[in-house]
């Protein structure tokens, strides 16, 4: 076994190294984009699942909410068997788990089988997702991650719009006479082509030290999450219950019993499931409670907009998907630029200035459906879109990046499951305020013909809350870092948390060679530096 630098390295292994990594970004963003069409592509569908399979309103709601749960519980465990076992291993088991859910998703010979098949595919996607900022960040160099995370921005923009866009073209279609099936099957040639090219180019990467898995943190934060995420998700179809109540209390005593018991671990062994000393990382606890809260905003706005759409407008599934596409393009486009050249010039203003302009194209399409009513046209939202997609994607890439720049990257899979997990709370808590400010202002006795007003009426009650939460959003960035500085990788810097120290284990499978990343190679040089958002 021999070890190499890239100050020894021969130009020739240097170069296929780059290719590497690239290609391994492609595979890993893939599964990225496959698991943010999968959340909104079941949605679109919805009328053909009842009607060809039989499903009852309740099977439904399990069909989406089921890969919910499975997936928002699961995440922070996920980040962390890819810390003790490797992120390549985790990675290519979830995206192989999710390949066969998928399978068996689009062959579900009943609804029973459906929901138990989309149950096991969030958890599968929980094991896959973590690992993909957590392989970013141990396979590339501090000064690049920065690009990275703009592409990555990118992905979440183009996912956020293609599911529904995707699900109503192959729902129209009718493929091969298979209904809705093709929009779980269409994740079968991506997921076998992403195992086979993962296992190929994918670098292995583990924390250095020997943890192990904290199997009581396991139960505590799963029992957690489900405590306060199920009533949420069933909240409305059961008329809020006062055992809902109750039981998202519990869950919350369950989080404070989980950080009591998760810091006498930690001092015992060093192995916890939930890295406490991350929230000490002023970047991490500051950009993760903007991540909650962004999360309520996406979790209203996008579910109340299909909504308006098809419900309200009466608008076929194709012309809702379509709509969107002017905003995927915005989010896109901005994130690219807010990353790569507005962040390392004017750091967190670039975050607050996308709030302020998401929410004015919110306050665009308040008045732009106000304005027009039942009879707004696909090409009058276009620019209140735009403007919204923009301001997201000067959001989402540099958060994602400042959230993560200053974690030492042995506990990277830890701070990804922990991103993710917030992320899915926020949007189920977004999701279960629909209920609130869209079904609540909606009269249930108003005569058929004044329904679509309704709706109209119901959607811009919720876009005002989503531009109250934006403003809430804006003024929480103040706690983020305010400017761009160069730091080492791997270092904490002065707000507390832990030292990156050794940096991660990496394993190169194929080539049989090892090292330890972000070393600075035989000269004695200090580690690259790069740009992250830090006060």
């Amino acid at each position: 076994m021999t070890f190499s630098s890239p100050a020894t390295a021969p130009t020739g292994a240097a170069a296929a190294a780059d290719r590497r990594r690239w290609f391994a970004l492609a595979i890993v963003m893939t599964a990225a984009f496959m698991d943010l069409v999968d959340v909104t592509i079941v949605n679109i569908a919805i009328p053909s699942i009842q009607q060809d399979a039989g499903a009852t309103y309740s099977q439904i709601q399990w069909i989406t909410a089921g890969y919910a749960l499975a997936f928002a519980a699961g995440l922070i465990t996920g980040g962390r068997l890819g810390d003790i076992h490797g992120r390549k291993r985790m990675f290519l088991i979830g995206i192989g788990g999710f390949t066969l859910a998928s399978a068996l998703c689009g062959f579900a010979a009943n609804p029973e089988m459906l929901v138990a098949s989309r149950i096991l595919q969030g958890g599968m996607a929980a094991m896959m997702v973590p690992q993909v900022l957590s392989i970013v960040h141990a396979t590339f160099p501090a000064h690049e991650r920065g690009k990275v995370f703009g592409l990555f921005g990118m992905i979440v923009g183009l996912g956020a719009v293609s599911g529904p866009l995707l699900g109503a073209l192959l729902t129209q279609w009718n493929l091969f006479g298979l209904e809705w099936r093709p929009i779980f099957l269409i994740n079968l040639p991506v997921g076998i082509a992403g195992l086979i090219l993962g296992s190929k180019f994918i670098t292995e990467s583990k924390a250095p030290k020997a943890l192990k898995l904290d199997l009581v943190g396991v139960v505590l934060v799963t029992l957690g999450l489900l405590m306060v995420l199920y009533p949420l998700t069933r909240g409305r179809e059961l008329d809020w219950p006062l055992w809902g109540y109750a039981m998202m209390a519990g869950g919350l005593v369950v989080f404070g019993a989980l950080i009591a018991y998760e810091k006498a671990k930690a001092a015992k062994d060093g192995s916890p499931l939930v890295e406490l000393t991350l929230f000490k990382v002023k970047s991490f606890a500051a950009g993760i409670a903007v991540q909650t809260v962004f999360g309520v905003a996406l979790g209203i706005f996008f579910l109340v907009w299909t909504l308006y759409m098809q419900a309200g407008l009466g608008w076929s599934a194709l012309r809702a998907g379509t709509t969107g596409v002017p905003f995927s393009i915005a989010v896109s486009v901005a994130a690219g630029m807010s990353v790569q050249k507005l962040v390392p010039r004017f750091g967190r203003k670039v975050l607050q200035g996308g709030a302020l302009v998401m929410a004015t194209g919110v306050l665009l399409y308040i008045w732009e459906a106000d304005r027009y009513g039942a009879g707004i046209a696909s090409w009058q939202m276009a620019l209140p879109l735009v403007v919204m997609g923009a301001g997201m994607g000067l959001i989402v890439a540099p958060l994602t990046d400042a959230i993560l720049s200053d974690v030492p990257r042995e506990h990277s899979g830890s701070a990804s499951g922990l991103l993710n997990t917030v992320q899915q709370m926020g949007t189920a808590l977004g999701l279960g305020l629909v209920s609130v400010v869209f079904f609540g202002a909606i009269d249930e006795k108003a005569a058929r013909s004044e329904v679509p007003m309704e709706i109209v009426g119901a959607f811009q009650n919720s876009l005002w809350w989503v531009v109250g939460v934006l403003v809430v959003i804006f003024l929480l960035m103040f706690a983020l870092p305010s400017k761009p500085r160069q730091h080492v990788e791997g270092d904490v810097g002065d707000d507390g948390g832990e030292e990156g120290g050794e940096g991660d284990a990496v394993v190169d499978a194929s080539s049989g060679e090892s090292g330890e990343s972000g070393e600075s190679g035989e000269s004695g040089e200090s580690p690259e530096r790069e740009p992250a958002l830090t006060s």
